[in-house]
């Protein structure tokens, strides 16, 4: 036998007896494929993804400047205390200490007050309180006015305005409708019907009840015979005349 020949013989020989049972001698398991062809007559089912497109995603205040005009004034509405230029400016990341034209069309807009001696700037609420007693003189003036508040738009005024209202209701100083669904407050109206001594010290709504039950009770019902004679003086035919008519016949 050759060299060559006895070389090549003990190479086969050493690949025979290689141990494959260690981590760097297997090769690598093959995966399946995620995409394996589906059975026939049955679709491929697309993956899932939680993502919701029913509404864009806010992607910042924008280059327009109507939009940033928009977040510029929503984010003081948010605030209840006056703000500076540059501190607005930098908390909406938008250009209102730097864009004139911006800036005109805030200082300029219906809700924005601005105060030339401090140079802040505050948004105008549709009304102006912070406590308990001055929420209950804007109810009582709106509703001379003839007509209640909605609670919502005295939330935006006041964040405490709801729990303000429901003392108020259970003092019997309001009166107060809610929503059908949860029971929410949705209407205030001033109670101008106090509880009284002579009411127990009930509120209006259940002194209106007993006041009512005891006129319904107070109400007397004539007899048969006047009934008659008040409907024949009325040129009325009384009822007594009249006879009924049994069911099923002509």
């Amino acid at each position: 036998m050759s060299k060559v020949a006895q070389d090549a013989a003990a190479f086969k020989s050493v690949l025979q007896r290689q141990d494959y049972t260690s981590w760097h001698s297997q090769p690598p398991p093959i995966e399946k494929a995620s995409d394996e062809i589906a059975p026939s007559g049955s679709k491929k089912k697309r993956p899932k993804f939680n993502i919701v497109y029913s509404q864009p995603a806010d992607t910042g205040t924008g280059t327009n400047v109507n939009t940033q005009l928009v977040y510029a004034v929503n984010h003081l509405k948010s605030t209840h205390n006056p703000m500076h230029l540059q501190d607005l400016a930098i908390l909406t990341s938008t250009p209102l200490d730097t864009d004139h034209v911006l800036l005109e069309k805030f200082k300029t807009h219906d809700r924005v007050v601005w105060d030339p001696k401090t140079d802040l700037y505050s948004y105008k609420h549709g009304f102006d309180f912070r406590n308990k007693v001055a929420l209950l003189t804007e109810i009582q003036r709106q509703t001379h006015r003839g007509g209640g508040i909605p609670v919502r738009a005295l939330k935006e005024s006041w964040k405490e305005a709801p729990a303000a209202i429901e003392e108020l209701k259970a003092e019997g100083e309001v009166l107060v409708t809610r929503t059908t669904k949860d029971g929410q407050l949705k209407m205030v109206f001033w109670n101008p019907v106090k509880p009284t001594e002579e009411s127990g010290g009930m509120l209006v709504e259940q002194a209106a009840i007993h006041q009512f039950l005891d006129l319904w009770h107070e109400l007397k019902a004539p007899n048969n015979v006047d009934l008659s004679e008040q409907l024949s003086s009325g040129k009325s035919n009384p009822f007594l005349k009249y006879r009924p008519v049994p069911i099923g016949c002509p």
